[in-house]
C-alpha cells in the first residue's frame, strides 16, 4: 500500500511502478479528506507493507487508524511533493527506495 496526501501524484505513481513486480500487489490511497481514493479501514486491512510518502503521513496514520495497524511495517519513502505523476525523477527515486523493503 502506498500513501500521500491526496493519492493524485506519488502514491499511484508508485502503485504503478510496482504493479508488475512478480509475487507483488499493490495499491494507493491518500490521507486527505479530498484524496482521489481515500484511506479506508478495509484497504489498509488488505495491505501487508504501508509506504507513506512523509513522516507527516506516518503520523496521520498513526493518529487515524492506528488500531488497524495491527504491528503492520510502516515505511516513509521521505519524498517531498515536487514531483508530477509518472515524473521520471520520482520514478527513479521510488526504483531506488522501494525495492529493499520488498524482500
Amino acid at each position: 500500500m502506498f500513501l500521500c496526501s491526496r493519492n493524485r501524484l506519488r502514491s499511484p505513481t508508485a502503485e504503478q511502478v510496482f504493479a508488475d513486480w512478480p509475487e507483488v500487489e499493490t495499491a494507493s490511497a491518500g490521507l486527505a479528506p479530498d484524496a482521489e481514493t481515500p484511506l479506508t479501514p478495509d484497504l489498509l486491512e488488505w495491505a501487508d507493507l504501508v509506504f507513506v510518502m512523509e513522516r507527516a503521513h506516518r503520523a496521520k496514520l498513526t493518529s487515524r487508524f492506528a488500531r488497524h495497524l495491527n504491528g503492520k511495517r510502516v515505511v516513509s519513502l521521505d519524498i517531498p511533493d515536487d514531483y508530477d505523476f509518472m515524473q521520471e525523477e520520482l520514478v527513479a527515486l521510488l526504483r531506488r527506495k522501494v525495492p529493499p523493503h520488498l524482500r
